[in-house]
């Protein structure tokens, strides 16, 4: 995996799409390192853009947080997954067309922005239904959009994430909600956020930039979604995915870079080599032996908690390709940062 020409990976490209929850704050508060990272991208000369399968909050909404978190950002650097539904819709049904909102007052925003006009469940004249994360949403409503889903009205949905990052750990998504409802409708709905690629294609017609790289924590959304719309991406280990998780990615949920957090923007992309079996990158060696994985060496500097992670991730990944099981980690333990670093 070689590096963008030694760049550091925020000026090889021009146009950052970051994931909010595990990226930039868990849970409301901002993830160690993430304002100075993504400032120094900026002071760089890339565009920013955040983007989010939340559907419950407006830009705006987002954009204030972001400032409180000490993040620079206006509300046209935001991107939901309510306003790619609402393109999806409108695309499908016109100006004007009735859309009832099984969701937060962000997607009723987004839908009105589209020229859409949004209405209750229930509505007779509504021509499709949306549903998104709303944690307030009470079950009689959530039971009677089940029902007409059933009877046939077309359903799009925000997202699918099946949990969300919280600081007591991963949290039910709206994507459960959506399961539920789909094994009750026997429908499957359209989905506008990642995986799916309309989310990243809503971010690339707004926010300006040619060579874009995604960043996220989730392998199923953030990474296969970039792989679904063809551009490169940052994993970063500060959300939901965990060591166990990436050494069992298939092919299309493999990052092209992994970071141990937003740091490594301002550093080029790691690189992991292989010889006789063993992966190096940096000072850690990375091998199998009866499908355990062992790691060696040390390493507390700068990057080289990003290049412990690249190469578990080469090794790993060369087995799973090779044996079709992932490799027993039970014996490692991922280095800590080093303490003048925080």
């Amino acid at each position: 995996m070689a590096g963008p020409r030694g760049e550091s990976l925020a000026t090889a490209y021009d146009l950052l799409m970051f994931d909010l929850d595990g990226v930039v704050y868990v849970d409301g508060h901002a993830v160690p390192h993430a304002a100075e990272s993504i400032a120094g991208a900026r002071s760089g000369g890339a565009h920013i853009a955040f983007i989010t399968n939340n559907a419950s909050r407006t830009p705006q909404q987002v954009a204030d947080h972001l400032a409180e978190l000490g993040i620079q950002a206006a509300p046209g650097d935001v991107v939901t997954s309510s306003q790619a539904a609402a393109r999806l819709l409108a695309n499908e049904h016109g100006a004007g067309a009735p859309i009832a909102v099984l969701g937060a007052d962000g997607l009723s925003t987004a839908l009105r922005e589209a020229g859409l006009d949004p209405v209750e469940v229930g509505d007779p004249r509504a021509v499709a239904i949306v549903s998104g994360y709303a944690p307030e949403m009470r079950w009689r409503v959530i039971m009677r959009a089940a029902t007409l889903i059933r009877n046939g009205l077309p359903w799009v949905v925000t997202n699918t994430d099946e949990t969300l990052p919280t600081d007591d750990g991963p949290a039910p998504g709206h994507g459960l909600l959506v399961r539920l409802i789909s094994d009750f409708a026997e429908i499957r709905p359209q989905v506008a956020g990642k995986p799916q690629r309309p989310l990243l294609d809503e971010t690339r017609l707004r926010v300006e930039g040619e060579h874009p790289l995604m960043v996220g924590d989730r392998l199923d959304t953030d990474i296969s979604g970039a792989h679904e719309a063809g551009v490169d991406s940052l994993l970063v280990m500060t959300g939901v995915s965990s060591l166990t998780d990436l050494v069992a990615a298939r092919p299309d949920q493999r990052p092209t870079w992994i970071g141990h957090d937003l740091t490594a923007l301002g550093r080029a992309g790691c690189t992991a080599e292989q010889s006789d079996g063993v992966w190096r990158a940096g000072p850690w060696t990375a091998r199998l032996e009866g499908g355990r994985l062992i790691v060696e060496g040390s390493g507390s500097g700068e990057g080289d908690l990003d290049l412990w992670w690249m190469g578990v991730a080469a090794a790993a990944w060369a087995h799973l390709d090779a044996s079709g099981s992932p490799a027993d980690t039970s014996g490692l333990t991922v280095p800590a940062r080093a303490a003048a670093a925080g």
